[in-house]
């Protein structure tokens, strides 16, 4: 099964010439592109680069991605669009943008929550493959057959990840009508997050939002509910994380699976962990968000979480054995 790496500017090449090296296990680069609102956070703008700086450097990489044969998949995957969700201008920058990358670079597909844009790219780039985002939380046949005329792929809601029956279900609808089902491996988020949505239309209007005299700030749900200690031992059992030493659990299940790699502070990690289907250390550090600093001094070691498949469930155990309090160990020392 192939991975879905999404791309981020670093301050140093070495994401990039992973990928680049790994690109035998990995099936597409996603990306998100100039001011257009995305699922997460704008292209950081890392090491002191101006915004032309940054443009041409995100350039250089979709060019040596496309020159060693790897797939791109151009995210149109906001919430929210505001006033210009239907509008003819928004539409044809929409086009624009599409044809430019499109004609200079290997794009194969997009990834939208709208199914307007789907529809658009449809009638105006038949080529490419319209992918519903895991924003839209498809999790039944019924939700993918409502949309079947506008995408030609999905994201599984991200909260059935470990529920193998419910996917293979998702997966064979998809097989009899010439569609194809993809899974996100390394969600932070909790599942079935009553802000979720909230959360998720924030991030569609950072921008204007941060130009506002705000009066509050809001960092997510779940930082609030881990910061409890009684809730970190449920960390897993609370999000649709999948451990890399489980991913192979997937090969029929997905066309491939996307990493979150976007804003993570170790992208390079999770890609490793990921290509090698195996991590040793902190498994926090592997999920988006990112939650190692928030239950810091502990760590949840990988090597020692437990899994098993039962009643057609992928299900974690000896999860309170694999906390590991480093300040305590230390003190041994």
């Amino acid at each position: 099964m192939k991975l879905s790496v999404g791309y981020q500017l670093c301050g140093t090449p070495d994401f990039r010439e992973a990928i680049l090296c790994l690109k035998d296990r990995i099936g597409e680069v996603y990306f998100s592109w100039g001011d257009f609102a995305n699922g997460r956070n704008s292209l950081p703008l890392t090491g002191g680069l101006t915004p032309w700086e940054a443009q041409r450097r995100q350039e250089e990489d979709l060019a040596a991605f496309s020159d060693h044969g790897i797939a791109l998949n151009l995210l149109f995957n906001a919430t929210c669009y505001g006033r210009d969700s239907l509008s003819r201008a928004f539409f044809l920058k929409v086009g624009n943008t599409v044809d430019y990358l499109a004609g200079r670079y290997a794009l194969r597909g997009i990834t939208t929550t709208s199914p307007l844009i789907a529809r658009f790219i449809h009638e105006n780039f038949p080529g490419l493959d319209t992918r519903a985002s895991v924003n839209m939380s498809i999790g039944s046949v019924e939700g993918m057959d409502y949309v079947a005329d506008c995408f030609d792929s999905f994201y599984a809601a991200r909260e059935y990840n470990r529920d193998l029956t419910r996917l293979a279900e998702l997966r064979d609808w998809c097989g009899k009508n010439g569609k194809k089902l993809y899974g996100l491996a390394n969600s932070g988020c909790l599942n079935h997050c009553s802000a979720h949505v909230f959360h998720d239309n924030l991030v569609s209007h950072e921008a204007e939002i941060a130009a506002m005299d705000n009066g509050y700030a809001f960092e997510g749900i779940c930082r609030r509910y881990l910061s409890k200690p009684e809730n970190r031992a449920a960390l897993l059992t609370r999000t649709s994380f999948l451990r890399p030493e489980d991913a192979g659990l997937y090969e029929e299940l997905f066309e491939g699976l996307k990493l979150a790699t976007r804003v993570s502070p170790c992208p390079l990690r999770i890609l490793k962990a990921y290509a090698a289907g195996r991590f040793r250390g902190n498994v926090l550090e592997l999920l988006e968000p990112n939650h190692a600093g928030l239950i810091y001094p502990y760590v949840l070691e990988n090597s020692r979480i437990e899994s098993r498949v039962e009643d057609g469930k992928l299900i974690y155990s000896n999860l309170e054995e694999a906390m590991i309090d480093l300040e305590e160990n230390y003190a041994d020392e």
